[in-house]
């Protein structure tokens, strides 16, 4: 008799499969009703993408599919063991195969095409998977309450188009798995809610700016000076605007470009300066040290906070690059009095409502528990007040008034979030020094070397003040540069911050 008619003769008495036992048929219904799930998702993320889709067709549906895999060979070989166990003799020790066999022959074709197939499918899947992990949906909006605050701000910044990784990992392997195993940790706490609140900055150990910024932003094309005109408008009845139209010495740090100059001869090759601060978010910085092309090094101290010999020696010192000044390039916060300025200049809001400026400020600056609660008595404190000061235009310009409601809204939207804790003021801007301290953090004519030599603290070491105006006539100015002249006059400039007076609200 032939091997298929032995094989057809005794199917009567043949014994069920090893496959049907209770764990391999649970890992077999895993397998198929997650696959059937990873199919569905992958297709309705395709129509409608969501970051929560994707962390369920990439990540946790695969996971489940290869454990039910997992699980039947388990269960065959359980199961192959307790048959051995029963009849011991009866059942062999490994499992026979003959490929002259049509039935164990079309078990192993199915068993190596469905292995070839599932493995491709692995591949792509485990590949999108690393997409999904880099992509700025799954960074911001994942955990949408913890990183509502980075995400909303990034959206608004000069760097929106570039993705959440390209600053925050950069290329590379090993920075890539440095930062999945951190990542492995903060999904844990956005899960178990064990975050902090705010998240606190600057990032520790962020990966180096020359690896991230300047591959993009060439410090060696930095040179010359820049136009910029800064638009504020006064707290008063008609949002008077005021203009400063001032040269930014921007600079530069490639010596064939022309002599390094400006804010970014910080950067210069050339130079290497570091510094030690004495708080995590360096806004103190008591001892800075600078190293010239020849290797002379001098050192600054700060007279209002000098560090003993032994602390000095046991503080970690930072060398400094771009993120030192560009603190926040994708996570911008703006203070009140700023955010309204730029929202009357762009026309978003409209200047000729009566003290416009000065009641936005006032609602965004009070203090309120939710984002709800913000909006609401935003709308009506600037409704009454519109009302019930100046009743004839409420009536006349309801539709500014109310457009100046929802911008306002915006305004808070975008730059408060009370369950974070954040706001403008949790996190410090160091570009300039108008609402913090920054270049004011070493240029406070307070740091000085062992032989005199004092880092400056004047007005045109970074900038020269080509014109004030207000309302459009020009208050003084002339092409080789005035000194800024105060609105209200303060004294000597020179002995007090910016940010002394100003605090984000209708300050001088």
């Amino acid at each position: 008799m032939s091997a298929e008619e032995n094989e057809t003769a005794s199917a009567d008495n043949r014994a069920p499969g090893l496959t049907r036992n209770l764990v391999s048929i649970i890992g077999l219904a895993m397998a198929v009703v997650a696959g059937a799930n990873i199919a569905f998702l992958v297709l309705l993320e395709a129509l409608r993408p969501n970051p929560y889709i994707g962390i369920f067709a990439y990540m946790i549906l695969p996971g489940i599919m290869v454990l039910g895999l997992i699980l039947i060979p388990i269960g065959m070989a359980l199961e192959r063991r307790r048959r051995r166990r029963m009849a011991p003799g009866e059942v062999p020790r490994f499992p026979r195969l003959d490929l002259n066999v049509p039935s164990q022959r079309s078990a192993v074709a199915f068993f190596f095409s469905f292995t070839a197939v599932f493995i491709s499918l692995s591949a792509v899947g485990s590949y999108r998977a690393y997409e999904f992990t880099d992509s700025v949906q799954f960074c911001g909006q994942l955990c949408h309450t913890v990183m509502e605050p980075e995400y909303t701000t990034y959206l608004k910044s000069p760097h929106a188009r570039v993705d959440c990784v390209a600053c925050h990992v950069g290329p590379g392997a090993g920075w890539y798995v440095r930062s999945k195993l951190s990542g492995s940790y903060q999904v844990y706490a956005a899960f178990a809610k064990v975050y902090p609140r705010p998240i606190p900055t600057p990032v520790a150990n962020l990966r180096p700016a020359q690896q991230t910024c300047e591959q993009c932003h060439w410090p060696r094309m930095f040179y010359g000076a820049q136009l910029k005109v800064f638009t504020h408008f006064a707290p008063d009845e008609k949002n008077t605007p005021r203009q400063i139209r001032m040269l930014l010495d921007i600079g530069g740090a490639e010596p064939s470009a022309g002599i390094p100059s400006g804010i970014h001869w910080h950067m210069n090759i050339s130079n290497q300066i570091s510094y030690i601060s004495s708080d995590s978010q360096r806004q103190v910085i008591p001892w800075v040290q600078q190293k010239d092309q020849f290797g002379h090094i001098t050192i600054y101290e700060s007279k209002a906070s000098k560090l003993a010999p032994q602390q000095i020696a046991a503080s970690a010192k930072r060398t400094m690059d771009c993120v030192d000044c560009h603190d926040r390039p994708s996570h911008i916060f703006l203070p009140p009095d700023e955010a309204v300025d730029n929202a009357l200049l762009t026309r978003h809001m409209d200047a000729s409502l009566p003290f416009l400026k000065q009641q936005a400020v006032e609602v965004l600056t009070k203090t309120y528990n939710s984002k709800p609660e913000a909006l609401s008595s935003i709308a009506s404190s600037l409704r009454n007040f519109y009302s019930s000061k100046y009743p004839q235009v409420y009536s006349t310009q309801h539709t500014a008034v109310e457009a100046a409601v929802a911008e306002v809204q915006n305004i808070y939207s975008s730059n408060f979030f009370p369950y974070m804790k954040v706001d403008w003021r949790t996190h410090p801007n160091n570009i300039g020094h108008l609402y913090f301290p920054g270049c004011f953090r070493c240029h406070d004519g307070q740091h000085v070397s062992a032989q005199g030599k004092v880092i400056p603290n004047t007005c045109n070491s970074c900038h020269t003040v080509l014109q004030q105006a207000e309302s459009g006539v020009p208050v003084m100015g002339n092409t080789a540069g005035v000194q800024f002249q105060h609105p209200v006059d303060v004294g000597d400039l020179t002995q007090v911050a910016c940010s002394d007076c100003h605090t984000g609200g209708t300050g001088p």
